[in-house]
């Protein structure tokens, strides 16, 4: 009662001149604002509210708000603060502002800053900054609509509207979103219309179309993780990743570190390359920047589009990689006088790129098609090296040997070489075909059309010469250990054979059906690419013809 009588006396009183202080013994734990002291109180009779001033105190449930001074209300707690405002939660959360009006009834705070100034709210190692802040007391969330700013120990992030949770140490992000990392060597920017970020684990969540870009690239993902602790992403929903060496990357799903260059996709991966004009497509890949290497299967197709047609290859996987030679230079002896250590002796540098591929390798040009068990395709030479039953056809022609190479010339075909044995075959009509054999083959190409072949070794020949009238009547057969043919619309003009040896001229009516084929003549039916589709279709018969080579 006596109580009472004191409060009541010092509202009736214009002003008091001492330090007013607020008995709650039940603000700890308590939902209600109290008014906890002040230097100077005002109360007129018709006002709802309360000046107080000076060095004002509010308690709220464990957090503590002061100002100069404010309008209270003491019937339901509310209260419009102004001047050094501070809202403290124990040693962990402070607000601070120029203004602060505060609902109690649904325990939010509004803070604003005067021109020129920021609201700021720092919460351990994180700080936040915009002109207008709405902190929701109740369930722990501070928001801005006006543009803000919130940095931690790694990163800044600015964006139109945002909301942080100090208790769980995220916080959302929406509209113009830009988090810029703060590591001197770092060049990580992320853009994007809504972000989620936890300050402790310095993880960003890209909800919305965005950029991740850095010294090594873009990444463009609509759904997307970033740790920029150790630089790693998993990126959804057909995200890209384009890198500083002109390469793009497309996947369902791709995981990727940014440190060690290292990624890994699954889904439909599109990896296109401009500087060398290709692209490889699979289910899985992995790839290695800092090795330039790679390694892809599942449906896997490479598109080799130069300035002449497109090439289309297809096998099981493949694995691409950088090779490194080293190079001695001559040593030089460390300063005598700075003590400058001495230059290694040697040193890596880049000498070619290497691409094997295996199993069942499919290839369709519309120059030429081909099919082998596994390829390998060097940068240094330019050249495709196919094994294992290598089988290759252009137009009406067919090649085949131990060991078949393809050379490239500005991305076509000019020179074919069968280094350990060689059959070409033609077919002129029905079952006769010219046919040429040796121990090793040289076939020159220009424009895709077969222009000369030579022939080291063993040579065997059946030809079907054409007549003046365009047709044959007769096999011409012949051996010897050279030969150098030309050809003028894949048919030859000329041949040359040496050391001169005898050969034999059979009219056709002569001819037995033993007589047609050289001893290792062999037709491939049904195993030729005939379209791009084609490639990715592997025929029983060349499986049959594959596992010859596996068993013997």
């Amino acid at each position: 009662m006596l109580r009472k009588t004191i409060v009541s006396a010092i509202v009736a009183v214009a002003s008091v001149q001492a330090a007013v202080t607020f008995s709650a013994p039940a603000r700890s734990g308590s939902a209600v604002v109290v008014l906890d002291r002040a230097d100077l109180l005002h109360k007129q009779d018709r006002d709802s509210f309360m000046i107080v001033s000076g060095n004002v105190r509010f308690l709220k449930d464990g957090m503590t708000m002061l100002c100069d001074s404010a309008h209270y209300y003491p019937e339901t707690g509310s209260f419009l603060a102004f001047g050094n405002i501070s809202m403290e939660q124990g040693d962990t959360l402070f607000i601070y502002a120029d203004e602060l009006d505060y609902d109690a009834p649904g325990e939010v705070a509004f803070l604003y800053a005067d021109p020129g100034k920021k609201v700021k709210m720092i919460n351990r190692d994180v700080t936040l900054e915009t002109d207008v802040f709405r902190y929701d007391v109740a369930y722990d969330i501070g928001s801005y609509s006006t543009g803000g700013v919130l940095y931690d120990s790694h990163n800044r992030l600015v964006s139109l509207e945002g909301e942080y949770l100090p208790a769980l140490k995220d916080a959302n992000f929406y509209i113009d979103v830009h988090l810029k990392s703060l590591e001197r060597e770092d060049t990580l920017d992320i853009f994007t219309d809504s972000l989620f970020y936890n300050t402790v684990t310095h993880i960003a969540r890209i909800n919305s179309p965005g950029r991740i870009i850095n010294r090594r690239g873009t990444i463009f993902t609509s759904d997307g993780l970033y740790d920029t602790d150790i630089d790693t992403a998993a990126l959804y929903r057909r995200s890209v990743v384009v890198s500083d060496n002109g390469r793009t990357l497309t996947a369902d799903t791709i995981y990727y570190n940014r440190r060690d260059g290292l990624g890994t996709c699954f889904g439909a991966m599109i990896m296109t390359d401009s500087a060398r004009q290709a692209s490889l497509s699979a289910d899985y890949g992995f790839f290695n920047q800092l090795t330039d290497s790679a390694y892809a299967t599942g449906r896997l197709l490479v598109k080799e589009y130069g300035k002449g047609d497109t090439l289309y290859l297809h096998a099981r996987q493949i694995d691409a990689r950088r090779l490194f030679d080293t190079v001695t230079i001559p040593a030089i002896p460390a300063d005598t006088i700075t003590g400058t250590p001495e230059i290694p002796e040697s040193f890596r540098v880049d000498t070619s790129h290497v691409a094997d591929l295996w199993p069942r390798v499919r290839f369709y040009r519309s120059d030429m098609q081909g099919v082998c068990d596994s390829m390998r395709a060097t940068s240094a030479d330019s050249t495709l090296r196919m094994y294992i039953h290598p089988v290759v056809w252009n137009a009406e022609q067919q090649i085949f040997g131990n060991l078949i190479e393809l050379h490239f010339n500005d991305s076509t075909i000019d020179e074919a070489r069968l280094p350990q044995y060689g059959f070409i075959s033609q077919q002129i009509y029905d079952t006769y075909y010219n046919q040429l054999a040796g121990k090793q083959i040289v076939a020159r190409l220009h424009d895709g059309v077969l222009r000369q072949l030579d022939i080291n070794g063993n040579v065997e020949m059946i030809m079907y010469p054409e007549e003046a009238d365009s047709t044959f009547n007769k096999m011409v057969t012949a051996q010897s250990s050279f030969l150098t043919a030309r050809f003028a619309d894949n048919y030859p003009e000329y041949i040359r054979m040496w050391p001169d040896t005898p050969g034999t001229a059979t009219p056709l009516f002569m001819l037995r059906r033993s007589q047609l084929f050289l001893p290792k003549f062999r037709l491939f039916k049904g195993i030729r690419p005939l379209s791009p589709s084609d490639v990715m279709i592997i025929p029983p018969a060349m499986d049959r013809l594959m596992e010859e080579g596996e068993d013997g």
